[in-house]
């Protein structure tokens, strides 16, 4: 329900407060009164008036005054004020604006010069109300987008973008929550690193180190793949989880075939520095059990299940330059990858030796 605009008269003369209150609630004005300055400032404190009018000659404290203390009042809202008076001479009407008022009425008051100037306060006063509710609700959305921004890089530390958005977004159902999920995990590593660790500076290697996980994130964010973890020049990507994706299997495949190409001009500057490194990994596609794993202060985000124990020995098979892919990765990409089998490999953790598959290159 709209709420009339409530407009203080003040004015030592009940007189005139009569006549000015008469006339404003006939045009459906709601009117509260004072009559004396001390009694105007606990009025505008009481009943936040959308208008003022004040009159300048009273007792104790003058129109003046009260237009000071008011205008002083960092607590009280925007309100307007006229200023009504039987002083005409230019220089009253200077000190009552430059004492905080908005308008000047001189008595005896034209009412319908009295209609038009509140008519214009109160539009005045809509405005400035109407852009302060901007500007408290653009400061609101500002401060909430800087908040989401600052989680966002915390959880960027610990989870890979699509996870942490959808966490901040709900955008999921409860994504952090243990589910079942069939997902295709790619493990990766450095042929050579352990050997390479326990012979170089600390330096150099995290030297490596440093220039290896650059290169390969910047190509799993290409590919929007979930990293799992990483630990020294190990690290472990799944696709469909969070975000399902139609071809996650092709989406693994080109991320691997993505990163030995980059890797390899990396490698050969190492070997002139050396360094004898080269990459492999592995792939596979099944059903893992997905969710938040650690403690309070501190979670990452893993899949556990055959699939990825299968992905990380194929990855422990693969010779530098080589990614290993499963038979069920092979039956998602076979249109689209040129491969050679590498034979069934025996493998820790698996009773039965396993077919594997190198991928050669992309043809689709």
């Amino acid at each position: 329900m709209h709420t009339p605009p409530r407009i203080l008269v003040v004015d030592d003369n009940p007189a005139n407060v009569d006549i000015l209150r008469a006339r404003l609630a006939a045009q459906g004005y709601e009117i509260v009164t004072a009559t004396d300055g001390e009694e105007a400032l606990a009025a505008v404190s009481k009943h936040l008036p959308d208008l003022v009018l004040l009159d300048n000659m009273m007792p104790k404290l003058d129109g003046i005054e009260v237009c000071r203390r008011l205008r002083a009042d960092a607590t009280l809202p925007f309100i307007p004020i006229v200023l009504v008076t039987a002083k005409s001479d230019s220089k009253d009407v200077v000190a009552a604006l430059e004492a905080g008022g908005d308008e000047y009425l001189t008595k005896p008051v034209d009412h319908a010069a009295l209609g038009a100037r509140v008519k214009s306060m109160l539009r005045i006063k809509a405005l400035h109300d109407t852009v302060q509710d901007w500007g408290r609700t653009l400061e609101q959305r500002v401060t909430e987008q800087v908040t989401q921004l600052e989680k966002f890089g915390r959880l960027k530390r610990f989870f890979s973008p699509q996870l942490a958005e959808l966490i901040l977004a709900g955008g999921a159902e409860d994504p952090l929550k243990s589910h079942r999920r069939e997902v295709v995990v790619v493990f990766l590593d450095l042929r050579g690193f352990t050997a390479f660790a326990e012979t170089e500076e600390p330096e150099e290697i995290m030297g490596v180190l440093r220039e290896y996980h650059a290169e390969m994130g910047r190509i799993i964010l290409a590919y929007e793949g979930t990293l799992e973890r990483f630990a020294g020049d190990g690290m472990m990507v799944f696709f469909n989880d969070p975000v399902p994706v139609p071809d996650a299997a092709l989406r693994a495949v080109r991320m691997s075939v993505a990163m030995h190409d980059r890797l390899a001009p990396v490698t050969a500057k190492w070997r002139k520095r050396g360094f004898d490194l080269g990459f492999g990994a592995g792939i596979a596609q099944g059903f893992a059990t997905i969710g938040a794993v650690g403690f309070e202060g501190r979670w990452d985000y893993g899949a556990i299940g055959t699939v990825t124990n299968l992905a990380a020995r194929l990855c422990g098979e693969a010779k530098p330059g080589q990614t290993l892919i499963s038979t069920r990765v092979l039956s998602s990409v076979e249109d689209l990858a040129e491969v050679e089998p590498v034979g069934e490999l025996q493998l820790k953790g698996f009773l039965k030796p396993v077919p594997a598959y190198n991928v050669i290159r992309l043809i689709g």
